[in-house]
């Protein structure tokens, strides 16, 4: 056993598929409370280089428990999400479980996932 790892912690992998443009940065957040989702208050967070179509983000001694996801590709490397008109995505984003909102981000609950598991992976599509 890791030695940083308890047995209460474990490794997620959120593999994000469906980058169309292979530069700029992929942007990963964790969230653990509703209260902090989509601000800047989230509870870890990667950016990793765009190398191809899809990648791999590792979370290693990860507390067990409920963590909303939200993904972004930084294609012009700003680090914030650029949008339009009435706030619409300009980059490619996405969130846990593949949720999607009726009129806007989906809520805390329908982006969170469970875990509990040593290792872990967890794959969202971009759009």
């Amino acid at each position: 056993m890791n030695w940083l790892q308890s047995d209460s912690s474990g490794t997620l992998t959120v593999e994000i598929k469906g980058i169309k443009n292979v530069k700029g940065d992929i942007r990963v957040a964790l969230y653990d409370l509703k209260e902090n989702f989509l601000t800047d208050r989230l509870y870890k967070g990667k950016v990793e280089k765009v190398s191809g179509e899809s990648t791999r983000v590792q979370f290693t001694s990860l507390p067990f428990g409920s963590y909303a996801i939200s993904v972004f590709h930084d294609e012009n490397e700003n680090g914030k999400l650029d949008a339009g008109l009435f706030g619409i995505p300009k980059e490619p984003y996405g969130f846990g479980n593949d949720s999607m909102g009726v009129f806007g981000p989906p809520d805390f609950e329908e982006a969170s996932v469970t875990f509990q598991a040593k290792t872990t992976t967890h794959s969202i599509s971009l759009r």
